[in-house]
């Protein structure tokens, strides 16, 4: 089974990409969105989204990262992935699927699932403006206010070309509400013309058995995996039959993510950002509830390096003994930043 790490925007970013491929299991990224409006963006931009494209398009372990554009406008959008693929990416995807009310209002994401027609263009222009070796996929939900249109945009998809189609099996309006209708997945995929496009699933994948349960339902051989992964980083090697990741390896991994939040991001807002992610892990590790507690109030880095230094060690190196996971997938640069000049504060 094909596992992707989906985009979150203001969680799910380069720094925690890189933090959750390092444990294993990913065959692939997609990066949170680049807006694209009325112009052709600097490369810098796309440095500064994605700075894997840097390291070949691939994090630090080695997984591919494919950049998502969001944007309405066909004509500009091609034009934007002509650049965007002359800096070699693993592809170019396509956003249809983001809730966010001021990115729909602008005319992006969820709200262009109310015109199938000219999602199709979108994607056509984008297909004809890049090499035919660069895939284009897209991510879409089942719909806007409901999900009438979703056989209709899918097929607008596919038959504009598009490689691969990820469907978020909820509609704007259902937000982050659970359930996922994964059978509404199967349906969208039973109405899409014979041909080379894969469906991949997303959405509601918690678990082991969420995992096999959505692909059961769907019919879909590869998933795309967002809020389970980030509570649970060892989630794509438990479905893979590899094993969980305990608490001891995540530790290290609280140290790496501080250190590039810290290269990053504001001051003021760094504490909140370490603050963010063990809200998640809590719901899977008791250890990281004890974390979350014991750093509540804090709000200033030295207390937040001060609490690391004592509880959550990196290793010096990859030959220090650590556990076979945290080996595999803590590389030589797993302290090293972001290069100079790119990792801008978000």
């Amino acid at each position: 089974m094909n596992l992707m790490l989906a985009p979150m925007e203001g969680l799910l970013d380069a720094t925690l990409r890189d933090v959750l491929t390092r444990t294993g299991g990913i065959d692939r990224c997609v990066s949170e969105f680049i807006r694209v409006t009325n112009t052709v963006l600097p490369e810098r931009v796309f440095y500064r989204v994605v700075p894997e494209l840097l390291n070949g398009g691939r994090t630090r372990a080695g997984v591919p990262v494919r950049p998502q554009l969001l944007g309405s406008d066909p004509a500009c959008l091609a034009d934007n992935a002509e650049r965007l693929a002359a800096i070699s990416p693993f592809g170019v995807d396509l956003n249809f699927g983001c809730p966010a009310k001021t990115v729909n209002q602008s005319r992006g994401g969820a709200v262009l699932l109310d015109e199938p027609e000219l999602i199709g263009r979108i994607v056509e222009a984008v297909r004809r403006a890049v090499p035919a070796q660069v895939p284009v996929s897209a991510k879409m939900r089942l719909g806007f206010n409901d999900d009438h249109r979703a056989e209709d945009c899918a097929q607008a998809i596919a038959q504009a070309g598009a490689d691969e189609l990820v469907i978020h099996a909820r509609t704007k309006a259902h937000g982050y509400r659970p359930p996922a209708y994964w059978d509404r997945i199967a349906e969208v995929r039973g109405a899409l013309p014979s041909g080379p496009m894969r469906v991949i699933a997303n959405g509601e994948i918690w678990s082991v058995a969420d995992a096999e349960r959505c692909r059961e339902v769907t019919g879909c051989d590869a998933l795309m995996i967002g809020r389970g992964m980030v509570t649970d980083p060892g989630l794509a090697l438990a479905i893979k039959g590899q094993g969980s990741v305990p608490w001891s390896e995540i530790t290290p991994l609280l140290t790496v993510y501080w250190q590039q939040v810290s290269g990053r991001v504001e001051r003021r807002h760094r504490a909140g950002r370490l603050k963010q992610w063990l809200n998640y892990l809590r719901k899977r590790y008791p250890e990281a509830q004890a974390a979350f507690d014991a750093l509540r109030t804090c709000t200033e880095p030295p207390q937040i390096e001060a609490w690391l230094a004592s509880n959550a060690a990196v290793p010096a190196s990859p030959e220090r003994p650590v556990a076979p996971a945290a080996r595999r997938f803590l590389p030589e640069n797993a302290n090293a930043t972001l290069p100079a000049g790119i990792a801008q504060p978000c």
